[in-house]
């Protein structure tokens, strides 16, 4: 990319007083989900008027730090972010991200090779994190009644991982033309690539030229054959893809040069429309004409655990699975009495370099630099009077310290009784069904889900990101062919792992205790009404029985995953895409849902 901003722009938003607030927060968030997987153990001193005050310590260098915190449920930490202080040889010290990674090292116990890389990522984090506190972005009440990319472009990142917006292969101007909360539009480069090394699939009876005329229309169609027939190339010869501007400067141009002096590979130009980046900084909504497809595309950055690159090889069989996903849902009665459905991924193209491909017999980044695929908009899924917002929304804490989730239920006029049962209801029934009837898992992590709103109060949730992030656990499950992919081999005690690590752990976890910190609302009647939600789709369902009792959710104790302690061991590859189940844990933790299994049911039944 060209150097087009003033270098002084690149670090205008790095003031001390910005860069205090950003690293405050984050060593707050660093000690919570720390503590939270058992990395590290702060000591409890004593209690005073409802909380508990704390010091953590790394005892080689005479460093302390002194909190307060309530613990709450699931092992969450609930930290008073004033109340947060360092202390150097009994010196009084400024708070730096960076140096506690430095300082609790040791009980991080990361590989000293890859630990610089990670300290890059936070800072990274914390680089952006000032960027939204220096341009104020937009508040919580402002965001109760924005639109669907306003609200996107508002997010801050992954609740749980520490370094959670790495995005490392950006520069300062890759960031502020690619990061989402930068909102800047950009279009997407296009590729013309030779079908003896490149493959479109599609659902039926969806067809390339479709695509083609859809996401280009006619004259730029004409236009992309006259550059290919000026070349003595025959257009019928090659296939069109979109590609991110910055992995074509960075990654393509270079690694892929053999194949473009050979004309297996040609440069097109930009295509007409512009996008914008969303949470997952590969995907792409048309704002221009948002009915048409997002796009998504290979973005070889190390962010979050993962290259962020995508595979020719599972391009292939995407639009399979997801028309698959698609028709159960689609014929299920039950989800569509909940409203729940999924945005499939209903096109896709990979390019295979072939030099690369025998050179690399194992799994590799390089193997993943061209591809993309289309999804559908969820625009044409809106009703009159309603409107969209990602999941990550309910998460969300403004700069000012001020949640959303509260603002949501207030303007809606419902208690939060009311608009918790209702929520779950859209969000959390469906992934019941999805599990016990077809023993099939998502991802539904915030990013991964969005919410139909009406009133401010959820009426309906759609899946995205299928094609990579959907497992089947039965083997005696009857799929296509070439959505064999989806089967997973799974220990019997961690088939309800999914159910507890991504939505208990990952999201209500953090709803409750936004829903403490701000709104005073009881974190006991919030997993009594998580209770109710289970055992009232379980009476609806006596003919599950079996399968209530042998996943039971209701189970004391559950050891979810631990997301930092993954990405500390591996922040290329955080799972194991042949079996996700495997995985690094938090350690035990008690279930709030127990206690209410004996105590709700008669009350269900009396209803």
């Amino acid at each position: 990319m060209s150097y087009s901003i003033d270098p002084r722009e690149a670090v205008a938003h790095l003031q001390p007083a910005v860069w205090e607030k950003v690293n405050r927060l984050h060593i707050r968030k660093m000690i919570a989900e720390f503590a939270h997987e058992q990395i590290i153990t702060p000591a409890f001193e004593y209690a005073k008027e409802g909380w508990n005050y704390y010091t953590l310590s790394a005892e080689s260098i005479k460093v302390v730090y002194h909190f307060r915190a309530k613990i709450l449920q699931l092992r969450h930490w609930y930290i008073d972010t004033p109340s947060i202080k360092k202390l150097i040889d009994g010196v009084y010290a400024p708070l730096d991200a960076l140096a506690f990674i430095v300082e609790f090292n040791e009980q991080m116990n990361m590989d000293p090779a890859l630990l610089p890389v990670y300290m890059e990522e936070v800072s990274a984090t914390l680089y952006g994190s000032a960027y939204i506190h220096t341009q104020e972005g937009p508040s919580a009440a402002y965001l109760a009644t924005a639109g669907y990319q306003e609200i996107e472009h508002a997010m801050t990142g992954h609740p749980r991982f520490v370094a959670n917006n790495g995005r490392i292969g950006f520069d300062a101007t890759d960031y502020r033309s690619f990061a989402p909360e930068a909102a800047t539009p950009f279009s997407l480069i296009w590729l013309a690539g030779r079908r003896d090394c490149t493959e479109f699939t599609s659902i039926a009876p969806l067809t390339y030229e479709q695509v083609q005329q859809q996401e280009l229309g006619a004259k730029k169609v004409a236009a992309f054959n006259a550059i290919l027939t000026g070349k003595a190339l025959d257009p019928a010869q090659y296939i069109f893809m979109p590609v991110h501007p910055w992995q074509w400067f960075n990654k393509l141009a270079g690694i892929f040069a053999p194949d473009i002096a050979a004309h297996k590979l040609v440069y097109l130009g930009y295509g007409d429309d512009q996008y914008l980046p969303q949470q997952s900084i590969r995907t792409f909504f048309n704002v221009d004409q948002p009915q048409k497809y997002y796009v998504k595309t290979a973005l070889s950055i190390l962010n979050m655990g993962y290259v962020r690159g995508l595979s020719p090889y599972f391009m292939r069989t995407t639009p399979v699975i997801n028309e698959w996903v698609h028709t159960l849902v689609e014929g299920d009665a039950y989800l569509q009495e909940t409203g729940f459905c999924t945005l499939r991924e209903i096109a896709t193209t990979g390019y295979s370099n072939h030099i690369y491909e025998q050179a690399t017999k194992t799994d590799s980044p390089y193997k993943k630099m061209l591809a993309a695929l289309w999804r559908e908009s969820p625009m044409p899924k809106v009703q009159p009077g309603q409107r969209l917002m990602t999941m990550a929304a309910l998460l969300h804490v403004d700069v000012n310290g001020n949640a959303l989730l509260p603002e949501l239920i207030r303007s809606s006029g419902r208690d939060t009784d009311a608009w918790l049962r209702q929520y779950f209801y859209c969000y959390m029934s469906p992934l019941l069904h999805c599990f016990y009837k077809y023993d099939m898992v998502f991802m539904p992590h915030g990013e991964n889900l969005i919410l139909v709103l009406e009133n401010n109060v959820p009426v309906r949730a759609i899946m995205k990101d299928i094609g990579e992030e959907v497992s089947v656990m039965n083997a005696d499950t009857v799929l296509p062919e070439a959505a064999k992919r989806l089967l997973v081999p799974v220990a019997e005690e961690a088939r309800t792992l999914p159910i507890f690590t991504q939505v208990f752990d990952s999201i209500f976890r953090f709803i409750s205790a936004i829903l403490v910190e701000h709104a005073d609302y009881p974190e006991t009647r919030f997993w009594e009404l998580v209770a109710e939600t289970i055992l009232q789709y379980q009476q609806a369902h006596p003919e599950l029985a079996a399968k209530f009792k042998r996943d039971d959710l209701f189970v004391p104790q559950f050891n979810p995953d631990a997301l930092n302690k993954m990405q500390i061991s591996n922040n290329r590859q955080l799972r194991n895409r042949a079996n996700p189940f495997e995985v690094h844990s938090v350690g035990s933790l008690q279930n709030p849902v127990a206690a209410f299994k004996t105590k709700l049911r008669p009350q269900l039944e009396i209803v």
